[in-house]
């Protein structure tokens, strides 16, 4: 499935690859020209092949109580920033509060504290 085209290369577009990371299955939204290798199913990293390392993993908000869903990814690939909904559970109490987050080059995703 092709959710989008790719910020930061030419001819590129996002697709959704399935993953497992540490017995769970998970998402990752990664460019068409990047490709990855893994030896112990945690850490990927790059091949040789790839043009273009940009990825979004589906649970990289995950600490915030947040799972990136197809359509939030193709509203960052469309327009940014994109507001969602996060959970804190500071003081043993889960509080919900909004925020922005951005796409970012390196992390995927980055949330827009100010």
């Amino acid at each position: 499935m092709i959710l989008g085209k790719c910020p930061y290369c030419d001819d590129g577009s996002i697709e959704v690859r399935d993953k497992e990371v540490r017995g769970k299955k998970v998402k990752l939204y990664a460019c068409s020209n990047a490709q990855w290798k893994t030896q112990d199913g945690e850490m990927f990293e790059p091949t040789e092949l790839s043009t273009c390392q940009f990825k979004i993993w589906q649970n990289s908000l995950a600490k915030y109580g947040k799972w990136l869903s197809y359509k939030e990814v193709r509203a960052l690939l469309e327009e940014e920033p994109l507001e969602v909904e996060l959970v804190s559970k500071k003081y043993g109490k889960k509080i919900n509060y909004t925020k922005y987050i951005t796409l970012n080059e390196e992390y995927g995703v980055s949330v827009i504290w100010n």
